[in-house]
């Protein structure tokens, strides 16, 4: 490149791209040829054909264009309309790629590097992502709701194993899972000190919340724990309140009446509906434990969402996820050799139970992170209500279990109470 004169203009003795001298030879003839077709008239720019070039009277604002590999260079005037620097890239970049392969430019100290001969090199700066799929939050979410469902309906089907073993042996094979996440993604197995106090109580609320809702589901009908545990966004309010000083108005209330209503449908307290339980495909003193479980799980799981607010963004998911599992299987174990209940399943079947709730129950939360990660969160609170759905299908094609009017009333009530309070977040956020 010949060096600037002392009153900085860049004589050019030819109309052409100045050229190091270790120019590929196939460049050079391009070159070459593109001058024999037009040459600008003199004192006019090469690129941008305006007389006199600004870049005569700017020379500092000259730009650098390096090609990879060769090492060629060559100067674009600073002052040339971008409009014009831009076609220059593209078309220049497209022939360098389809004569020498993958290549890179390098303008004014950024790079764009292309490794496919024929593909238009983008103009200096970030390329664009790209966009998630359309829906595609809305079906991870229910693709999450489904596995969730279908881990509730094999604990309903083992049966002669307690909640809380079922409860351990999740833990054992989700932590089998877990290891290499936390291994790979470098978090380390601890945590930030100040972060450690919340993490533990995470896993025993998120461990008790756990081993309550199985026992649900093996104490009433699934359809009925299920609704119940809906609940739980109702409650999340009320804690948010107490505990974050979060806002609870008017509509909150009405939200925890419509939730009250539903349980009460479900429960059919004899006080209430009269001693006619005789519709219960259980007893009414299972049913109503049943019941009690159920709100116990929506109440401590409601806890867990407030902690794991607290905490926000500075713990990683999959650490939260490590100390549930930990935390859960020591209190998981406590609970059994207190109870004296701890048994190894004899049937091979329910072993293979045991394995997919584990699984099943570690893919719905997956595939949930997921979906909150690529999708609002109110959209996804609503898509969640699908629970029920599937919990009122598997009831009836898998367990021979028609659920009653009233309980059918009651998911209504619970449904539109979770819905509404999801709606008036999302609201709130967007505003």
């Amino acid at each position: 490149m010949r060096p600037l004169d002392d009153s900085g203009a860049a004589e050019m003795q030819e109309p052409r791209l100045p050229l190091t001298d270790i120019t590929p030879p196939a460049a050079s003839e391009e070159l070459a040829a593109a001058e024999s077709v037009e040459t600008p008239g003199p004192g006019s720019c090469w690129l941008c054909r305006s007389s006199p070039c600004g870049s005569r009277a700017q020379p500092e604002l000259r730009k650098t264009l390096e090609l990879s590999p060769g090492g060629s260079k060559a100067e674009i005037p600073g002052t040339c309309r971008r409009e014009d620097r831009r076609k220059f890239l593209i078309v220049f970049g497209m022939l360098w790629g389809f004569l020498n392969g993958p290549y890179s430019l390098n303008v004014a100290g950024k790079t764009v590097e292309s490794d496919c001969s024929l593909a238009l090199p983008a103009e200096v700066g970030e390329a664009k992502k790209k966009a998630p799929c359309p829906g595609l939050g809305l079906f991870y979410t229910l693709l999450s709701a489904f596995l969730f469902s279908v881990g509730s309906l094999f604990v309903k089907k083992v049966q002669d194993i307690h909640a809380v073993e079922i409860s351990a042996f999740r833990c054992v094979f989700q932590m089998l899972v877990v290891i290499p996440c936390l291994i790979y993604r470098k978090t380390g197995f601890i945590g930030p000190k100040d972060q450690r106090i919340f993490l533990v109580l995470r896993g025993v609320l998120g461990s008790v919340a756990m081993i309550l809702l199985y026992y649900a589901f093996q104490t009433t009908s699934l359809a009925d724990a299920t609704v119940i545990s809906f609940s739980c966004p109702v409650f999340t309010s009320i804690f948010a309140c107490i505990f974050l000083k979060e806002k609870y108005g008017l509509w909150d209330a009405l939200f925890t009446a419509f939730t009250i209503i539903g349980v009460i449908f479900i429960v059919r307290p004899p006080f209430l509906f009269g001693s006619n339980t005789s519709r219960m495909s259980e007893s009414y003193s299972d049913h109503l434990k049943g019941t009690f479980a159920s709100v116990g799980h929506a109440v401590f799981a409601a806890l867990t969402l407030v902690i794991l607010r607290k905490m926000g963004k500075s713990v990683d998911y999959f650490l939260t996820i490590w100390y549930y599992v930990v935390v859960g299987l020591v209190v998981s174990t406590i609970i059994l050799f207190i109870l004296g209940e701890w048994s190894l399943p004899y049937c091979g079947l329910d072993r293979l139970f045991l394995m997919l709730i584990g699984l099943f129950g570690l893919g719905g939360q997956v595939f949930l992170t997921k979906a909150i990660q690529i999708e609002k969160a109110g959209l996804v609170a609503l898509m969640r209500t699908m629970d029920v759905v599937f919990a009122f299908i598997f009831q009836i094609i898998f367990l021979n279990d028609v659920p009653t009017w009233w309980t059918v009333g009651g998911a209504l009530f619970v449904v539109a109470s979770s819905t509404g309070a999801a709606i008036r977040k999302w609201c709130q956020s967007s505003k």
